[in-house]
């Protein structure tokens, strides 16, 4: 706690497993969505019919769960951090936008957004609800209507590359914070993975919630094995209080 009331400047960097207790699936954890689906590269959806058709039916039924899922108290305890003035940006690799429903205002959305989507080729966007209404049509295969383009969710596919202003964004945010706070990521997956590492470089003290290890928490000041809503709203508790 004495971490949180003497930094003047945090970062907050959340994983799938914030998402989970609004019911959420997460990727990696057995019953997640890689255990029910296969994963379509980016390649292959640029590639292949059958396989945006594949892909599209995954999203397809996935959209209720994004569309019905409400901010849980992890969220709401970040929203109620950055109001402190403490937190300086929340760097998030979800793409369900709970965060922003919580009140977050400052989010670096390192993967892309699932309420969004987009043409490949011209780059044109929609809300994701009007891509639903075609796919449960039956067309499970959308193209633009300018340009005939292949339409996929505004989100970072595997093989897809990274979004260079928010991966330069995030690394700046990191750099700048001398308080860095881990919740709910396996930090796995590169460059998201190794942003922490450059909190630390820059001189940054870690906090990691997590309940399984990761990669990197020999880095961390402080290791949480609870609950991240527990954790968080216990923080926040605790600066208000």
């Amino acid at each position: 706690m004495n971490l949180i009331k003497e930094a003047k400047k945090i970062t907050a960097f959340t994983g799938a497993g914030v998402s989970t207790e609004s019911g959420i699936s997460d990727f990696r954890s057995p019953g997640g969505v890689w255990d029910r689906y296969r994963v379509v590269t980016f390649q292959e959806f640029l590639s292949s019919h059958n396989a945006r058709v594949e892909y599209w039916s995954m999203k397809k039924e996935l959209f209720l769960e994004m569309k019905n899922a409400k901010p849980n108290k992890s969220h709401l305890a970040l929203a109620e951090l950055e109001k402190t003035g403490k937190l300086d940006c929340l760097i998030t690799q979800n793409i369900d936008g709970l965060h922003q429903d919580a009140g977050s205002t400052n989010v670096i959305e390192l993967h892309g957004t699932n309420r969004k989507a987009i043409c490949v080729q011209c780059g044109k966007l929609w809300p994701i609800e009007e891509i639903q209404v075609i796919l449960e049509s039956g067309n499970l295969d959308p193209h633009c209507d300018t340009c005939n383009g292949f339409i996929k969710p505004a989100t970072i596919s595997f093989g897809q590359p990274m979004p260079e202003k928010e991966v330069l964004d995030a690394y700046k945010c990191a750099s700048r914070c001398d308080l860095f706070l881990m919740a709910d990521s396996s930090l796995q997956v590169e460059p998201a993975a190794s942003i922490p590492r450059e909190a630390y470089r820059a001189g940054a003290k870690l906090i990691f919630i997590n309940r399984t290890e990761t990669p990197y928490d020999q880095l961390a000041s402080v290791l949480f094995r609870e609950n991240t809503g527990k954790v968080l709203g216990e923080i926040v508790e605790g600066l208000n209080g």
